[in-house]
């Protein structure tokens, strides 16, 4: 993927298609620390960077090997 493509923003929707993961599991696994924190698109909305989503995937399927 192009840098441009790569860093394409992404909204709670597509996160929780991508990962499989529920709400309130994203917001719980960025509280600890886990998981990707959102960027502030304004007061009521947010994104992750679609870059920083695809690398926690992958740390997960690399966890699966060990």
């Amino acid at each position: 993927m192009n840098r441009i493509q790569n860093n394409r923003l992404l909204r709670l929707r597509e996160v929780i298609k991508r990962t499989g993961l529920s709400r309130s599991a994203i917001y719980l696994a960025i509280q600890r620390g886990l998981f990707p924190k959102q960027i502030k698109l304004s007061l009521r909305s947010a994104a992750w960077l679609e870059s920083e989503v695809e690398q926690w995937i992958a740390q997960r399927v690399e966890l699966r090997g060990k």
